[in-house]
């Protein structure tokens, strides 16, 4: 009962701060309540991300960053509160996690944020939030534009081997990303460049990025341009641009992303709509014979403001998430999660 009311307050108060201020549009009076709002963390929220606990899924745990100078990564269980928190960071923007990690002989799974103040990605063990990567790895070495901000984890199907694509506050376009080979030296977390890649429109930023492991693809935000596709895997030395979606379905800026997987070639892809406070929601295997097709499907109003990032499993996590949990972080320095039954009863309802 003290977490429904604390989710009733939440929502009240975030809706009467966007009302208040002329840049926020307000919460859409049919948008989906949350299952649960994590404890709000003490600067500015930004980006989740879902590890899987493999020996009980129950006690999984959601990793966000906290983006401020004296920022860090905290871990949430499934009911938002907050278990740890990671060293401090400068500025953590993203986070991505990955498993099975080869680290001095063992398999270690990790989380992977960006420094953006530091010019580094930072690498940690999971599920205690150790860093494991010998102070940090400078990116972007040798460009006068570095700021780093978005990051993902491709994890090779053939060899499982981890790759992290590193997106920033402003670049060339044709190499705007770079993607970063992760291995172990020691019992460090070391990364090379591998590739360098992605076409860039000039309008905003590149912030959002997700990986699909398992078709094999990349999908990126080109703020206020649309939704880019890539293959992921930097050994087929194939930079073509495969699709370039949701250029004229968004109020303003594209934000995170989180792929949602019924099987190992379907289910969705959910991009946020950052200034209409509300989810857009593609094909994940293409439409009409074509898998680099992603025709609008339907649009979820949630109660997240001003959304940057998001994440998705379809993991049954235990009783209240038993196909799956969608989590997205808000404006009041909060992460919201959401039942995916909740979500994918509005699709199932934009699809009729």
């Amino acid at each position: 009962m003290k977490n429904k009311f604390l989710v009733a307050f939440l929502l009240l108060s975030l809706s009467f701060t966007a009302c208040k201020d002329d840049k926020l549009a307000p919460i859409q009076p049919n948008a989906v309540k949350p299952t649960a709002v994590t404890e709000a963390l003490p600067h500015d929220t930004d980006d989740p991300s879902i590890w899987i606990n493999s020996t009980d899924a129950s006690k999984s745990i959601i990793v966000g960053t906290d983006k401020d100078t004296d920022g860090g990564l905290y871990a949430f269980d499934l009911n938002g509160k907050i278990l740890k928190k990671s060293i401090p960071l400068k500025r953590p923007n993203n986070v991505d996690i990955a498993y099975g990690l080869s680290i001095n002989g063992k398999k270690v799974d990790v989380a992977v944020t960006t420094e953006r103040e530091e010019n580094k990605i930072r690498i940690f063990s999971l599920p205690d939030l150790a860093p494991i990567d010998n102070g940090g790895i400078p990116v972007f070495e040798g460009e006068s534009q570095r700021d780093p901000m978005g990051v993902s984890l491709y994890t090779r199907p053939s060899d499982g081997k981890i790759f992290a694509i590193v997106g920033r506050k402003t670049g060339p376009s044709g190499s705007y990303l770079w993607q970063y080979e992760l291995s172990g030296n020691g019992k460090f977390a070391v990364a090379k460049v591998v590739r360098k890649f992605g076409t860039y429109s000039g309008k905003k930023e590149i912030e959002a990025i997700a990986v699909d492991n398992e078709l094999g693809y990349v999908y990126y935000c080109d703020e206020q341009a649309g939704i880019r596709k890539y293959k992921a895997d930097p050994a087929l030395s194939d930079n073509k641009e495969l699709a370039f979606f949701g250029q004229k379905d968004f109020k303003a800026d594209h934000e995170g992303i989180a792929i949602y997987k019924k099987t190992d070639s379907t289910g969705y892809i959910l991009v946020s709509n950052q200034q209409a406070n509300s989810f857009m929601v593609y094909p994940r295997e293409g439409a009409n014979g074509n898998a680099n097709n992603h025709p609008l499907l339907a649009e979820v109003p949630t109660s997240t403001i001003e959304c940057d990032g998001a994440d998705v499993t379809s993991v049954n996590l235990g009783p209240k998430y038993k196909n799956g949990l969608f989590v997205a972080m808000s404006n009041g320095m909060t992460f919201h999660y959401y039942a995916w039954d909740l979500i994918q009863k509005r699709i199932d309802e934009k699809k009729k």
